[in-house]
């Protein structure tokens, strides 16, 4: 790692200064270009992060070893990747499609995955065994709701039938 010192010498008027950490070759690219390019990206963990400097998002948390702090940010990042991957496959598919979803103020098609999973909060499935029948009741389903599935590429078949191999009787509700 190389810090150069002269570019830190004007804190005061810089109003705070980058730490640039990458896999790239100084011969690829210069910091500068190589920070841009980073910026210009529309989908990175970095937005996901807003959340937690607010004091009262993060529940106090104590580690005492340098593995368990490690594995506590790999997990953070990873879950900020997946975030970031709802919203991104979900507003390339409207997008694409040229649909919306109901969003904070009305429809749109361009949510944000905290919108997206927020969507599904009045999704419920209950499942009751009587004897050996299992009962299945789907709640809350609509039409976005499939919509967001379709747009990740998950199945959603549970929503509409019962699987074939179960002696089920099914019942979907509005």
């Amino acid at each position: 790692m190389v810090v150069e010192v002269e570019i830190l010498s004007n804190l005061e008027e810089d109003k705070g200064w980058t730490v640039l950490a990458t896999t790239v070759r100084p011969e690829e690219g210069a910091d500068t270009e190589i920070l841009q390019a980073y910026q210009d990206q529309k989908t990175t963990v970095e937005p996901g992060f807003r959340w937690s400097k607010n004091p009262v998002a993060i529940a106090p948390v104590w580690l005492e070893k340098p593995e368990q702090i490690a594995a506590l940010a790999m997990l953070t990042v990873i879950g900020l990747l997946v975030y970031s991957i709802i919203q991104r496959q979900v507003r390339l598919y409207l997008h694409t499609h040229a649909q919306q979803v109901l969003g904070n103020k009305g429809t749109t098609a361009t949510p944000t995955a905290a919108v997206v999973l927020s969507l599904f909060a009045q999704v419920a499935l209950i499942q009751l065994w009587a004897g050996d029948q299992e009962v299945v009741q789907v709640y809350g389903v609509q039409p976005h709701h499939l919509l967001s599935c379709d747009a990740l590429g998950l199945d959603y078949a549970w929503y509409e039938a019962p699987s074939a191999h179960k002696n089920v009787r099914y019942v979907q509700t509005p």
